[in-house]
């Protein structure tokens, strides 16, 4: 038996491509990049060949009946990647509209044997690929399917890297000579929801290496393409264990408030995930600061993700030592662009603040702002999708805290919005209470897996400091029945009255 032939796989230069087609495009392999009008074809082979050409394996960019190639120069040079110093040095641009109006398939393909002769390219794009099968139904010759055959069969000879574009439609997939033809194919969609423009792709085929499956979110900035690989989590990502085998007791780390460590049963194990839930105003954000402050004086770097405009604000105006911690590379702050967001792109911004600063402690404040972030397609599958946003950063041991706003109805008790309380490992609860004819803050440690934490509920108060959380309560038929009391602010009943309500089981 012979050694395998090893394939190289060229890196593309495009965020996120080559963990999706499974290390890069294979090198002298033959494929198709298709897709609607403006869906970022042009976009996302420019960067590519810019990426990939030098000047002893240089590119060649043939257009054929499409866009002028002096306009799409002016458009693809708006782009960082776009390197003037490269063009004609590096990067050829060669229009064969002449040979295709005037001589058919047979005068294209000379003419790109010819140029590709002269130069030995690393890299050969064809641009549309569409028009050239306008070419082949309006002119006499070689059919389409030998065209294609031999550009191939030319191009893996010389070995050339090459990419067709084209604007194709799904069902031309089962039909069409190309795509039997190519090595791989890369499907680039895009679609309007609302005032959001959501763009994805597909690696549908890569010869000789196993790409990662099913859409991927995309975005195009001045950049360039950021392709941002979806989320696909397994028990082979959970950290390995130590020891013997057996369980072994997590460490627990403290938010910050000795009081709630204690109703804790002693802090938040590591790795777990944690909901903070309540009404507006009361601390939900303050306390997320406190589990992250507690981290940098710990030297347990920790990541901020922000999508409530208040908490962006303390971060970094209102809290010195955050401040600094920020600044000194301690805390990653992570501010989402919102309307547009897709669970894959806030992951990718998580993961990459993660690995920057080595972080262990993950806020993400809160859970309705990124709701609200993402684009309206992806807000359908929200649970899902937080599902796999939380397994995967619990996963690989991170502790997690989540901050979520709920409406207070004073007699009903409800811990988490849209029903994602069964995500998470423990949740805090804060709400308020009417004492004494005033609204007083008090929480309770509702859940916390594993843990004989306490039952109490106890009231706090929000200081300069952060929370600071006060003595038990007492009994909650005593706060029924006596003095304080409890009621719906502006209730008209008398103290009498409302000792005789029940709160609701």
């Amino acid at each position: 038996m012979t050694d395998k032939v090893p394939i190289r796989r060229l890196l593309t230069g495009v965020p996120g491509l080559d963990e999706i087609l499974g290390g890069g495009v294979p090198e002298f392999s033959f494929n198709l990049i298709a897709g609607v009008p403006g869906s970022g074809k042009t976009t996302l082979v420019h960067q590519m060949m810019f990426a990939l050409a030098t000047p002893q394996r240089p590119a060649i960019f043939f257009t054929v009946l499409g866009e002028p190639p002096l306009k799409m120069l002016r458009y693809q040079q708006q782009f960082d990647f776009f390197d003037v110093a490269k063009v004609n040095s590096s990067v050829r641009f060669v229009n064969l509209a002449k040979e295709a109006l005037d001589g058919g398939l047979d005068e294209v393909l000379k003419r790109i044997v010819q140029e590709v002769e002269a130069t030995s390219p690393a890299v050969v794009v064809v641009d549309s690929f569409r028009s050239v099968i306008q070419v082949a139904r309006d002119k006499q010759g070689p059919d389409l399917q030998r065209f294609i055959q031999d550009l191939g069969t030319q191009m893996t000879s010389w070995q050339a890297t090459t990419f067709l574009v084209g604007e194709f439609q799904l069902a031309d997939a089962d039909t069409h000579p190309v795509f039997t033809v190519a090595d791989g194919l890369m499907w680039l969609y895009q679609s309007v929801d609302r005032n959001s423009m959501v763009r994805k792709m597909n690696v549908m085929k890569m010869r000789g290496q196993a790409s990662m499956p099913g859409l991927h979110t995309f975005r195009i900035s001045e950049t360039g393409i950021h392709v941002f690989p979806r989320v696909i989590f397994g028990a082979s990502e959970l950290p390995a264990a130590s020891g013997t085998g057996k369980a072994r007791r997590r460490p627990q780390l403290s938010v910050g408030v000795p009081r709630l460590d204690e109703m804790l049963g002693g802090g938040i194990p590591s790795g777990y995930s944690v909901l903070v839930a309540g009404p507006s105003g009361s601390g939900k954000s303050v306390l997320a600061l406190q589990f992250i402050r507690d981290g940098i004086r710990r030297g347990e770097p920790g990541v901020f993700a922000v999508f409530e405009k208040h908490a962006g604000e303390s971060a970094h105006t209102r809290d010195t030592e955050l401040d600094q911690a920020v600044r000194s590379g301690q805390v990653a702050v992570v501010q989402p662009r919102p309307l547009d967001l897709s669970i894959d792109e806030m992951l990718y911004e998580l993961t990459e603040a993660i690995h920057r600063i080595k972080a262990t402690r993950i806020v993400t404040d809160s859970l309705s702002g990124f709701e609200l972030a993402l684009a309206p397609t992806f807000r359908e599958d929200f649970r899902e999708s937080l599902y796999r946003l939380v397994s995967a950063l619990t996963g690989k041991g991170l502790t997690v805290m989540m901050t979520a706003e709920l409406e207070d109805r004073y007699s009903d008790l409800r811990f988490s919005p849209h029903g994602t309380a069964f995500l998470t490992d423990a949740i805090i609860l804060q709400r308020y209470l009417e004492i004494g004819g005033q609204l007083k803050r008090v929480m309770a440690v509702v859940k916390v897996r594993a843990s004989d934490h306490s039952k109490d509920l106890r009231s706090f108060e929000i200081t300069d400091d952060g929370i600071v959380v006060g003595e038990r309560l007492g009994d909650y038929e005593g706060l029924l029945t006596g003095s304080p009391h409890l009621a719906p602010p502006g209730s008209s009943l008398s103290p009498r009255q409302r000792g005789s309500r029940r709160p609701k089981s």
